[in-house]
């Protein structure tokens, strides 16, 4: 499977009034049409929030694993960046980047008390492991362990991971913000590393199975 990239796909960051963006914000939005997704996530544009700034854009990401003949779901994420050319004080910037993201996750985590710190690190290291210029980051990181009874379908017992973040982006390359932003979903979905394929029973010699 060849990696997804959003260049040519969805609208263009219009405001509702359907005006052409600034020069800064058109340059962002074309560095993001430059990122190629790994092959396991999925990239989308999707509608994104209007009352927030005077410029937004939004991405949808998901990550899907096979089940038989069908691909399940594991994890998905959200990116929008709000744009105010005016600046906003909150924000310290004009360029804010916002992540929402839910995984499910492995049931003994939910115990962990350093898992939440270490999802945090996640996001932290891939900002400043891609170059990612920013500031004023915030956010919070969510364990939720559910149990199902009846005849609700799925698994008796799950464990999800939600985490929601913002920070002020220092420049207009915000393939970087995005790219480190699809690596924190990569670490929640618990995929291998790039380049890397996880052996099953049936790639190791004779099929033997540990």
């Amino acid at each position: 499977m060849e990696p997804t990239s959003l260049a040519g796909a969805g609208d263009r960051g219009r405001n509702a009034g359907g005006d052409e963006p600034p020069a800064a914000f058109r340059a962002a939005l074309a560095a993001l049409d430059g990122v190629r997704a790994r092959p396991e996530i999925t990239l989308e544009h999707i509608p994104a929030p209007q009352r927030l700034a005077p410029w937004a854009h939004a991405i949808g990401a998901l990550v899907t694993e096979p089940d038989g003949d069908d691909d399940v779901e594991i994890a998905s994420a959200r990116f929008i960046v709000l744009f105010d050319p005016d600046g906003h004080e909150a924000w310290n910037g004009t360029t804010r980047c916002v992540g929402y993201l839910s995984a499910e996750t492995d049931e003994q985590l939910v115990d962990d008390e350093m898992f939440s710190e270490v999802a945090w690190s996640w996001l932290t290291d891939a900002l400043t492991d891609a170059g990612a210029a920013h500031h004023a980051v915030g956010g919070t990181v969510t364990r939720t362990a559910s149990t199902r009874f009846g005849d609700l379908a799925g698994p008796e017992h799950s464990v999800d991971v939600e985490m929601r973040a913002s920070w002020t982006a220092e420049d207009t390359a915000l393939d970087r913000h995005l790219l480190a932003w699809l690596e924190v979903l990569g670490n929640a979905a618990g995929l291998p590393p790039p380049g890397v394929r996880l052996l099953g029973p049936s790639d190791r010699p004779g099929g033997e199975t540990l």
